[in-house]
Formats: structure tokens, sequence, C-alpha cells
């Protein structure tokens, strides 16, 4: 399996992808899923797939041979973010047919799924994420963010957290916790974990970290993160009966003579019996309980 995450703020690009892919419990392995394109000084590209491995192999293998061919549309010569993208979804569409033409009798699965961000010279930066059938969609300032593979485990905390606003720094450590949080979730999404991170107009891919799982910076990150999840666990709001100083059952049930017994009797009953709602039923139940009348008793 495979979970990549793609962010766009207002101070540019961040990408994020695991390294595990699998063919069973027993065939797993470590490959990118993280490409990085520069193919003139006036653009950088980024693409992370998810899938069929052999699918998106032939696609990077093909982009890279357009590029060395020269042919009329490639990443080369493209003028725009959307007209990149519109030629990497007909790389993809292309690739997926031969793919699934090859194996169409045994049924294997050959689709592939790819995020694909960057920026050309003079134009904005852009993240688009193109589906199986060549179609794409990019993100929008409601969602600042795109996902493709195992996308659920890590989704909460990009929700509650990423803006447009948000800086680039802090989108990568939401990033890391959301591969993370699926890491931990998920057995078939795993380490290393490789993170980029492009600020606008600097055209360069200078800011990127591999964190396998043994990484100080990354074992960090685990630990912090769970230290504030407990501590705001802890300070949630009580519940309304935990709130008040004896459970409703143990007050003003119990008789003249027994006052001296009114600690003990308390103590015992918020240590032994869980909170009961109250009702009629409840107090006259109670109150026979306690002064122990015999026909209570007799039933119990």
């Amino acid at each position: 399996m495979t979970y990549c995450i793609a962010i766009g703020t207002q101070e540019g690009l961040v990408f994020c992808s695991d390294s595990r892919t699998n063919a069973g419990p027993d065939m797993i392995q470590t490959h990118s899923k993280m490409h990085v394109f520069r193919p003139a000084s006036d653009r950088v590209f980024v693409i992370l797939s998810a899938g069929n491995l052999a699918t998106t192999q032939a696609i990077i293998n093909q982009i890279e041979q357009d590029l060395e061919d020269h042919i009329p549309t490639n990443l080369q010569n493209c003028r725009k973010m959307v007209e990149a993208a519109q030629y990497i979804a007909k790389v993809s569409r292309i690739e997926q047919q031969k793919a699934h033409d090859s194996t169409v009798v045994s049924g294997v699965d050959t689709s592939a799924t790819l995020i694909f961000g960057g920026q050309i010279s003079g134009r904005d930066p852009a993240n688009y994420m193109i589906y199986p059938a060549g179609n794409f969609i990019a993100d929008s300032a409601e969602t600042p963010f795109l996902q493709i593979g195992e996308s659920k485990y890590g989704k909460p905390i990009l929700d509650r957290i990423l803006t447009r606003k948000t800086c680039l720094e802090d989108a990568a450590r939401c990033a890391i916790v959301s591969m993370d949080s699926t890491v931990k979730a998920n057995a078939a999404v795993g380490p290393p974990i490789e993170v980029l991170v492009y600020r606008t107009d600097s055209l360069m891919t200078d800011h990127y970290i591999k964190l396998d799982v043994d990484d100080d910076y990354l074992r960090e990150i685990r630990r912090s993160w769970d230290a504030f999840l407990k501590a705001g666990f802890s300070s949630l709001p009580l519940f309304d009966w935990e709130q008040r100083s004896h459970p409703i059952y143990a007050t003003h049930y119990l008789p003249p003579d027994s006052q001296n017994d009114t600690e003990t009797a308390d103590t015992r009953s918020n240590s032994q019996q869980p909170p009961m709602a109250q009702s009629p039923h409840l107090e006259t139940h109670q109150l026979n309980k306690n002064v122990g009348t015999s026909d209570v008793q007799d039933q119990q």
C-alpha cells in the first residue's frame, strides 16, 4: 500500500511519501515514490505515485524518455502547469492501457494514481491529483492538500491544521505527523519517509529529507506528538456526573442514626459502584437498601 501527501501554501509546496511496497504479507519491499524533475533551469516538478509499481515505473520511464527524445510535448516545453499536468495525465493513461492489455487475463489491477506538482518560472506553483482515467483535480483554498493511497488515517490532522496561511515548515511537520499516524495504523505503509519542501520562486529542491525508522528527528516528532495528545486528552472536559461531589444515589437517603457513617458510605459508594441515572425506582430501591429493610433483602 502507499500514502502520499502534497500541500500547497502561500509560501510554497510540501511533498511527503512513504517507501513501502508489498505484494502480499511475505513480499514487502522498499521503493521511492517521490520523483523529482528539473528539465530546465526555469522549472521544477515532483511526482508522487500510488498503485501498481510496474505501471508507475513505466510512467516515469516514459517521461524521462520523452525528455531525452525531445518530443514536441514534454516537461521541458510546457508553458503552464496545467499543460504539464495534461501531458502527465496522457502518459499515465497510455501506460496504464498497455499494462491492462498485457495482464487482462490474470485480472491484476494495473491502475495508478499520481500527484503532480511544481512550478514554472513566472507562474504560480500548483498541485494536481491525476486519477487512473487521466482526469485530474487541483487543491483548493478550502482543502490545501491532496492525498493518494491509504489516506484516511492521516487526514484528520490535515483537516484541523492546514490552511493556505500555514508556514512551510509547519506544513512539513503536519505532513510527517499525518504520515506517522498512517504508519502506526497500517502495516502496509512504512518508512523511509521522504519529505521535500519547495519555496515559491526558488526553483530549487534542496530542502529534502529522508527519515528512516530509527531517525532521531522522526523519533522526536513521535515522542512530542504522543505527549501532546495525551496531555490534551487528559484536559478534556468532564462529564456532568464526574463533576458532582457525590453520586446521585448516595445523597439524602441515610437514616438519622447513620449520620456518623456518611463519609465511609460515600467513600465506599464512590469506589465500588458506578454512577446510575436518577429515577423514582432507583431512589426507592436505594432508600430501602440503606435502611436495611427485609423485603429488599429478600428480592436480592
